[in-house]
């Protein structure tokens, strides 16, 4: 195989699940994703892709995504010429889908997924690719030199986090910028403790699992964010319920009971910044 070559952290390759997911979505044209960005992506790189073929986490990860973008419309639909911030971007197309021609874009990730991101990815006038951790609060000095209000968005990222890394990551961002949006998710002590069992993550190295248990959302009033709204896969638009494929369609008409169950440890959260956040 001749391609891009790939060099990222155990991590960091966990990037790849959803870009296969977009491509396989966009292939067959069911219209819950459309990303032709991610099948150039995929067929350029020398990476072996069949240990993920045809598993359900790859739709599962094209639903979280529209959840997300679903939420992030509707922040630009309130502030079209704020500023959104992709942390852990990854190979992530938010910018492709939703970019309305005013808003700024700015796209962080670690040094070697932003390294493999600039051979796909420019930077324009309105979208910025910074080479940073969410760890370290100095890329926050950029995001203050761009206009706000701000949503801080941060898909499949810090659930890879120990819970205090991610209360590191998170209070300062809410410290400085009080009122801005945090869209992300989050993953309950049982779907931690199960990874063994998830039909993706089983099939990686132990180093790229998810660390955050969180089983109340909520609890993150204690960094000085305030919860809005927390959905499941089942609180899917209609519009996304639609393009699901067949099998999860009759399985949510016939079978609700067992996709809340299923679903029920997995979390897609909106906070806002409190200024009183607790110290």
């Amino acid at each position: 195989m001749n391609g891009v070559q790939i060099e990222l952290g155990p991590v960091q390759e966990t990037l790849l699940i959803p870009l296969l997911g977009r491509a396989e979505e966009t292939r067959s044209n069911r219209g819950l994703i459309n990303d032709p960005k991610a099948i150039e992506i995929v067929d350029s790189l020398d990476y072996d892709f069949s240990k993920w073929k045809g598993i359900p986490s790859l739709t599962g990860a094209s639903i979280r995504t529209r959840m997300f973008d679903d939420a992030v419309k509707e922040f630009l639909s309130r502030s079209p010429q704020a500023t959104v911030i992709e942390i852990g971007a990854g190979l992530n197309t938010r910018y492709e889908r939703l970019d309305n021609g005013h808003a700024h874009w700015l796209e962080i990730d670690l040094p070697d997924a932003m390294a493999l991101r600039k051979k796909f990815f420019d930077d324009t006038e309105r979208r910025v690719q910074l080479s940073a951790s969410v760890m370290d609060s100095e890329w926050l000095d950029r995001v203050a030199e761009l206009p706000g209000p701000y949503c801080f968005v941060a898909e499949a990222v810090l659930i890879y986090l120990y819970e205090p890394e991610v209360r590191k990551a998170l209070k300062p961002i809410g410290e400085r910028f009080p009122g801005s949006w945090l869209i992300t998710d989050t993953t309950s002590t049982q779907m931690v403790e199960n990874q063994h069992k998830h039909d993706a993550m089983k099939k990686m190295r132990q180093e790229s699992w998810f660390r955050w248990n969180c089983d109340d959302p909520n609890s993150l009033s204690d960094w000085g964010w305030e919860l809005e709204k927390s959905q499941t896969f089942m609180d899917a638009s209609p519009a996304i319920r639609a393009s699901m494929p067949m099998s999860y369609r009759l399985l949510n008409a016939f079978f609700p009971w067992i996709v809340r169950r299923m679903t029920a440890g997995y979390h897609i959260n909106q906070f806002r910044a409190v200024t009183h956040s607790a110290q």
